[in-house]
């Protein structure tokens, strides 16, 4: 038996084969392509403002041009090349013809019914034999006959006779579909003919050479070294090799924005022909600019501005500078570029920070966090908080806070202000129109501070934390943005953590809330009741000069006040349990419960520790508290749980009667039976800066950048003692402020 190759020369079965081929790679490409992205960024809600910046269609086209990255325009593009190649084949396969192969049969070679006879099967070839006989026939050049043709056409008719009657000649035709048993095998490649005509397998070759030799190996090569080259925040490894030589421990906001400087990322923004193009002009132009009550760069700042080399390093640094200090450098090139290096700063702050946290000292964690916020709201260190809100100016800034004041205001504080006297500090000629007051306010009123109501430890299923144990450090806050008015009193309910049932597998490791029947939940204040399947995103941060969506994250870490480290690394929400604000933009004020996890320390006794709430986004919205956690021996613990599951006894025994005489009554109410009910008991666990939560006392709570309202009241009679006949334009001149970034960044 024999085998041929037949190629594809009419173009039937080859369009299947690119079909398949084009198929396996064009469907994933769509499907990544057009998949709903997860990122925070994207999911999350707007705020609503019409405020644009003065460089905002830059600001516009920069995000455009990222989203574009982002998408990935080159794959949308190759899949749409993909889908093209694909209508194409299936084009050939509909109006291509179709040739298949003739079954070979001999009740059709005869042109009998398969219902004959074997003696009319006999009958019908006889007729045939005298009709289609070589010697009987002769050939008709008008039906193009050759003697050839009658002969294969006779001894086709004996075959077939043959394989009726003859039971030899049958068993053949049973077991091989043919009279003359095997036949050769025909085997049909689905590939042009013409890929295979002499003279163009070289190009066949070149092309396979091309496809496994280069293309594969490049496309291969430059994955594995693309992941190699980048570290896990997608920062170079070179950058960060950097950073690590940049780090230092009582690094400020001010040298945290010099580090950034050296990353290689910026070679992708200031070609090598544009790396020293415009460096006088940025460097004349920051060097006078004046922020708030003095200028944008200090002593240091300036030197170690003077002290870089000309080069690209340089140019990013003064860029970084007039970023943040919303300079104006005249050119729309360098406008361009000073916004556009900003968000590659920030990416590099997160590499700057894992370097910060492998150290733990906790000054320099805290300037990374405070570094992120400035690059966020384009407000350079030692800014005014108040810049945040838009149309606000160092100069209207200025006249808020006095001109001898020592401390800034915070957003917070800015919106404690009565309406009267915030509007006249606000409003009139160089400051702010009555309509950008309004949009200013209205933007204040959306910024998601975070108030933290209670903080305690806890161990699950236990009263009590023991040497070693899974404690879990639970956060109980509310959302309360600055100006709200109207707050109500939380009840005890919302600040109790109830331990999740014993069967809740998915509540007990923290993958959603617990569900525990026997405790209703708190409901929120106003607005619609919380769906605690669903978490709720934050608002995305109001970051008009910043040149990417950014959804806000707070931090939450532990530090020893004594040695200044960190003892528990951060633990990052980007999302909460329940609704922060109502449909029509009001905060519902519902009580938020944030949890971390950590291993407690393997003796007994009291630690106490420094809790650090930190949003990368919002300047003056971070917390700072101690809290205290109260480590009992194992077997101590045990005897506690045992005493109180004693019940006194009933007062109709004997032990009842003379308990009741020795409290100095015959006969009394009844008794109360403490009972223990499995739940944890966070108070007898956590004593705050103010005593136990066990006597339900709040613990201290220490705003950074942020003054509590006594403090406030008490710097004010001492300005007003100090003061004489000075007008006070802000009705407390040179007012403590909640933002101490002098004293407060280093997180003492």
């Amino acid at each position: 038996m024999s085998t041929d190759y037949n190629y594809d020369e009419k173009g039937q079965f080859f369009p299947y084969f690119i079909l398949t081929i084009c198929g396996l790679v064009t469907l994933p490409l769509t499907y990544s392509s057009l998949k709903p992205s997860k990122e925070l960024e994207n999911t999350a809600p707007r705020i609503h403002t019409d405020f644009r910046p003065p460089d905002g269609d830059v600001v516009d086209a920069q995000r455009r041009r990222q989203w574009r990255r982002e998408r990935k325009l080159k794959r949308m593009v190759t899949a749409f090349l993909g889908w093209l190649v694909i209508g194409w084949m299936v084009y050939l396969i509909i109006s291509t013809a179709r040739t298949l192969p003739k079954i070979w049969d001999p009740y059709d070679v005869l042109g009998i019914s398969r219902s004959l006879s074997e003696k009319a099967i006999r009958s019908h070839y006889k007729r045939l034999s005298l009709k289609f006989h070589p010697d009987k026939i002769r050939p008709d050049p008008a039906k193009n006959q050759t003697a050839e043709s009658l002969n294969n056409h006779f001894v086709e008719l004996t075959k077939a006779y043959k394989a009726l009657t003859d039971e030899e000649v049958r068993n053949n035709y049973i077991q091989y579909g043919h009279p003359d048993g095997k036949q050769s095998m025909s085997i049909g490649i689905a590939l042009p003919k013409f890929m295979i005509t002499e003279g163009n397998g070289k190009y066949v070759l070149l092309v396979y050479g091309l496809l496994l030799g280069v293309l594969l190996p490049y496309v291969v090569g430059r994955w594995w070294y693309g992941t190699q080259r980048v570290t896990k925040e997608k920062v170079l490894v070179a950058s960060a090799g950097k950073l690590f030589r940049e780090y230092d421990e009582a690094m400020s906001e001010a040298k945290a924005v010099g580090a950034l400087s050296v990353g290689d990322e910026f070679g992708e923004v200031l070609r090598s022909e544009q790396a020293e193009e415009g460096i006088a002009t940025i460097e004349k132009r920051i060097l006078a600019e004046q922020s708030g009550a003095g200028p944008l760069l200090t002593d240091k700042d300036r030197v170690l501005l003077a002290g870089l080399d000309g080069g690209m390093r340089r140019k990013v640094l003064g860029l970084l500078w007039a970023y943040l200090g919303r300079v104006d450098l005249g050119d729309a090139t360098l406008n361009a570029e000073k916004y556009e290096v900003a968000p590659i700063a920030f990416a590099l702050n997160e590499s700057l920070l894992a370097i910060c946290l492998a150290y733990s000292n906790v000054g320099s964690i805290l300037a990374s966090y405070y570094t992120s916020q400035n690059l966020i709201q384009a407000v350079p260190p030692l800014g005014s908080p108040l810049l945040q809100l838009p149309h606000m100016t160092s100069k209207v800034s200025r006249a808020i806070e006095g001109p001898n004041a020592k401390h800034r205001f915070s957003v917070q504080r800015f919106m404690r202000i009565p309406e009267n006297e915030r509007r006249r500090l606000t409003i009139g000629p160089g400051l702010m129109t009555e309509s950008q007051y309004q949009v200013a306010m209205g933007i204040a009123r959306q910024i998601p501070f975070l108030k933290v109501e209670r903080a305690f430890f806890k161990v699950v299923g236990e009263r009590f934390v023991t040497p070693s144990s899974l404690v879990q450090f639970v956060v109980k806050a509310r959302v309360v943005p600055p100006g709200t008015t109207s707050i109500p009193d939380l009840s005890e309910a919302d600040l109790e953590d109830v331990d999740p049932e014993e069967g809740d597998i998915e509540a007990l490791l923290g993958r959603k809330p617990s569900r525990n029947k026997g405790v209703k939940l708190a409901a929120p204040t106003s607005g619609a009741a919380p769906d605690e399947d669903n978490a709720e995103q934050p608002p995305l941060a109001f970051a008009p000069y910043f040149a990417r969506d950014h959804s806000p994250r707070w931090h939450i870490f532990l530090s020893d006040s004594k040695q200044g480290k960190m003892a528990v690394p951060p633990f990052t929400f980007t999302s909460f349990d329940k609704p922060m604000f109502t449909g029509e933009g009001k905060p519902t004020l519902a009580v938020q419960t944030l949890k971390m996890q950590f291993q407690a320390p393997p003796q007994a006794g009291q630690f106490t520790f420094v809790m650090h709430l930190v949003c990368d986004s919002y300047i003056g919205t971070d917390t700072k508290m101690e809290v205290t956690m109260d480590i009992e021996e194992m077997g101590r613990a045990e005897a506690m749980v045992g005493e109180d599951e004693i019940s006194e006894p009933d007062e109709d025994s004997l032990a009842g009667q003379m308990a009741s005489l020795r409290r100095g009554s015959l006969s009394g109410g009844t008794s109360t039976k403490r009972k223990s009910k499995g739940k944890s008991r966070p108070g007898a666990t956590v004593r705050g800066a103010a005593g136990t939560t066990n006597q339900q006392k709040k613990p201290r709570v220490e705003e950074v950048r942020d003054d509590a309202e006594e403090r406030e009241q008490v710097d004010d009679e001492d300005d007003d003692e100090d003061e004489d006949d000075e007008s006070d334009t802000d009705g407390d001149e040179d007012d403590t402020s909640d933002t101490d970034t002098d004293t407060d960044s280093d997180g003492d």
